[in-house]
C-alpha cells in the first residue's frame, strides 16, 4: 500500500495512494498513521478493511495539500556520509561505523510545501535520502532479523544549514532541525511495494538542474546493518524514522559550494516512492 495524509496543516487526515494514483480517503477506517497504527496490526487491518470499503472512500481531488505521510513519530535518526562519493566531496573520509544525528520532528512538513531559509542562514543545502519507517519496536536486533523490524519507505529531502551544522560549536542536530527542514513523501511505501531498497535510483534537481543522481547500491552501511547498529544505542518504535543518507551532489561539494536562496525550486524523487517539489522562501519574522 501507499499510505498518504492530506488537508491542511495541522489537521491532516490519513489516505492511500492506489496503484493507478488515485486518492481515496480512509477517515473511516478510524485512527491515524502513528506508533499505534504501526506498532500493531494496522497495515494489515487497513487492507482488509479497504478491500470491502474502497467503492465507498471519497476521491481525493489533486488540488489538495499532502502532508507528511504519518503523524509526528517519536525520532528520526540520520545516518551521514553513507554514501563513498558524498564523504569525499563532504572533504571527509568514509565512516568505519555509522555517523548518527537526530533531527527534530517539528522539521517535517508535508512533501511540497515550501522550505524557509532560516534566520541568518547563508548556507541552506538539499540532500535527496531514502527514508525507513519502523514497524516493529526494535532494541538489540540481529542484521539477519532487522529488516522484520520495517514497515515501510518513504521519500526525504534532509535539509541542512551548513554553517550552524559544520562551523558553529556542537552537535549536528542545529543544522538539520530548522523549521520546514524535513519534508516527507508523497507517500509512505509499505515493504510489499519495493522489491529490493538497495537498488533504487534516488535524484534531485534545482531550478531543473540535476545535481544529485545515484543508487541506493552505493550506501556504505545497508539498511540491515545500519538499523541493528542503532538499536544497540537505543529502542527504535513504531514509527521511528531513519534516514539513510544523501549521495554526492550536495551544495556543500560544489567549487564553490551553491547553497540555496528564495525563489530556488528543488524537485527529488526516488523510484517507487514518487517526487516531491519545495520552494525555496526568506524567512520572515
Amino acid at each position: 500500500m501507499k499510505l498518504i495524509r492530506f488537508g491542511v496543516e495541522g489537521n491532516e487526515r490519513p489516505g492511500v495512494q492506489l496503484d493507478n494514483g488515485t486518492r481515496l480517503d480512509v477517515s473511516g477506517f478510524g485512527g491515524d498513521y502513528d506508533e499505534d497504527f504501526f506498532g500493531g496490526t494496522g497495515i494489515e487491518d487497513l487492507k482488509e478493511w479497504l478491500a470491502s470499503n474502497e467503492g465507498s472512500c471519497p476521491v481525493i481531488t489533486d488540488d489538495v495539500r499532502l502532508g507528511a505521510p504519518l503523524r509526528r513519530p517519536s525520532k528520526i535518526i540520520c545516518i551521514g556520509l553513507n554514501y563513498a562519493k558524498h564523504a569525499e566531496e563532504s572533504g571527509m573520509a568514509i565512516p568505519k561505523e555509522p555517523v548518527l544525528f537526530f533531527k527534530a520532528t517539528s522539521a517535517i512538513v508535508g512533501p511540497n510545501d515550501d522550505v524557509v531559509i532560516p534566520k541568518g542562514s547563508a548556507k541552506t543545502d538539499w540532500e535527496v535520502e531514502l527514508a525507513v519507517v519502523i514497524g516493529k519496536k526494535a532494541s538489540y536486533v540481529s542484521q539477519e532479523n532487522a529488516m522484520d523490524h520495517v514497515a515501510g519507505y518513504v521519500l526525504h529531502n534532509d535539509y541542512s544549514e551548513r554553517a550552524f551544522q559544520l562551523e558553529r560549536e556542537g552537535q549536528w542536530v542545529k543544522g538539520k532541525s530548522c523549521d520546514t527542514f524535513a519534508p516527507l513523501g508523497p507517500f509512505i511505501a509499505t515493504t510489499d511495494e519495493i522489491a529490493d531498497p538497495h537498488s533504487l535510483n534516488l535524484w534531485l534537481k534545482v531550478n531543473g538542474e540535476m545535481l544529485q543522481n545515484s543508487n541506493t547500491s552505493d550506501f556504505v552501511f545497508n539498511i540491515p546493518e545500519s538499523i541493528s547498529y542503532i538499536s544497540q544505542f537505543m529502542t527504535l518504535l513504531p514509527g521511528d524514522i531513519i534516514s539513510t543518507g544523501t549521495p554526492f551532489g550536495v551544495g556543500l561539494g560544489f567549487n564553490p559550494p551553491r547553497y540555496l536562496k528564495a525563489g530556488d525550486v528543488v524537485e527529488l524523487g526516488i523510484d517507487g516512492l514518487g517526487a516531491s517539489r519545495q520552494e525555496a522562501k526568506a524567512f520572515v519574522d
